[in-house]
């Protein structure tokens, strides 16, 4: 037992070393990403209301709101999105890497734009977060580095784990790996911080790297369903929603979405946001995606496909509808970001993604000194060989 503590442990230590920095940078970011869809909701509408004239008072047709949308910015919008609260505004987006603008759904009018400032602030941070604020095609390189260190982060936080575990059982042992202590020399300040914030933050943590493995590699992801004894999905292809319709000028698509639209008002009763990507021209069918949570909760989030000719439903998926695979896969996507159990998961994964970048910086502090007193050690060993090989001059034994 003790051969295999001393193995994991010099497993252990290099691990660290060399993935440290990047686990730092992902660390610190994902701290600053943790409240990111609250913030930017707030940043883009705290100062747009649209208040109902009256209590009785339903939104515009969403043809008319489209088309306002389009007379403002001069280009086709890509979805729109409205939600249950009657003061929200109508969000229209015009693409991942366009700033939406938010209507009045009563009157029409355009109220502005989101905020450019903290969407380029988040997107920055997401470009560290991920690739290492890379561009181009060196994203690849550094998607290959994060995804290795991920892996490396899974392997320090369960090992990290076993070498916590106490050798004697006792209750001075467990208080100083369970809690902090004062008046303690840098060396074992450092030692005890990584001891307990390993130890408090151990569970947590491994779902959050966990899921940052499945989301990193494509075999992970396919393991989640492998697991559960299912045949992983084919990848998607760019061309699943290019469907064949019936020729219609893009003016006209948009008068048929009202009657759909109030289908999929009706599908949930207490839904909190639907959404709509709008279709081509050429699309024969309308995909919402209706949700009951905050935008990162799958369990609370459903699709509903509509004929766009008939308004028959085509295909009804709400969670409880996937395999348990999809399931799985579907619910460490967004635990990675706390997401799935509202803002409570996300303060969580908050805490424990500053509490990994502690035990970055304490466990690279022990590290090196660790470093430095070997090669302290070394260089007075180096040292004592030398003088005692070193023969006396005549004069000294005189």
């Amino acid at each position: 037992m003790k051969r295999l503590r001393k193995i994991i442990f010099w497993c252990h230590l290099p691990v660290g070393a060399t993935a440290g920095v990047v686990i730092l940078i992902m660390c610190v970011t994902g701290v600053l990403l943790a409240y990111e869809k609250q913030i930017t909701r707030w940043a883009d509408t705290s100062g747009y209301k649209a208040a109902p004239p009256n209590a009785d008072a339903h939104h515009l047709r969403i043809a008319t709101l489209i088309e306002n949308a389009r007379n403002h910015r001069g280009a086709a919008p890509a979805s729109i999105i409205l939600r249950s609260d009657p003061s929200a505004p109508a969000e229209i987006n015009f693409g991942r890497d366009s700033v939406p603008i938010f209507l009045n759904p009563y009157s029409g009018q355009v109220l502005g734009e989101g905020s450019q400032k903290v969407r380029g602030f988040f997107r920055s941070v997401t470009d560290w977060h991920r690739w290492l604020g890379a561009k181009g095609d060196n994203r690849n390189v550094a998607r290959a580095i994060t995804g290795a260190c991920n892996l490396g982060f899974l392997f320090l936080v369960i090992s990290g784990f076993y070498l916590w575990w106490p050798r004697n059982w006792s209750l001075k042992s467990l208080r100083n790996g369970m809690w902090f202590r004062r008046g303690l020399p840098a060396r074992a300040r450092d030692f005890n911080w990584h001891n307990v914030i390993g130890f408090w933050s151990a569970a947590p943590l491994f779902i959050i790297v966990l899921s940052a493995v499945v989301i990193s590699y494509t075999w992970a992801g396919n393991l989640v369903y492998r697991i559960v004894g299912e045949t992983p999905p084919a990848p998607r292809s760019t061309q699943q929603n290019a469907n064949a319709g019936a020729g219609k000028d893009a003016t006209a698509t948009f008068n048929d979405l009202e009657t759909a639209w109030l289908r999929a008002e009706q599908q949930v009763s207490d839904w909190q946001s639907i959404s709509l990507t709008l279709p081509s021209s050429s699309a024969s069918q309308l995909t919402f995606n209706i949700d009951r949570g905050n935008g990162g909760q799958p369990q609370k989030r459903a699709q509903l496909v509509l004929d766009r000719a008939t308004g028959d439903v085509v295909r009804w998926e709400p969670f409880s509808s996937y395999s348990r695979g999809r399931q799985l896969r579907s619910i460490l996507r967004f635990a990675h970001t706390g997401e799935v159990l509202g803002i409570v998961g996300q303060t969580i994964a908050g805490a424990v993604s500053t509490g990994g970048a502690v035990l970055v910086l304490t466990g690279l502090g022990l590290a090196l000194r660790r470093l430095f007193a070997s090669l302290t050690k070394r260089a007075k060993s180096k040292e004592r060989i030398t003088n005692v090989a070193t023969p006396l001059p005549d004069s000294v034994g005189d």
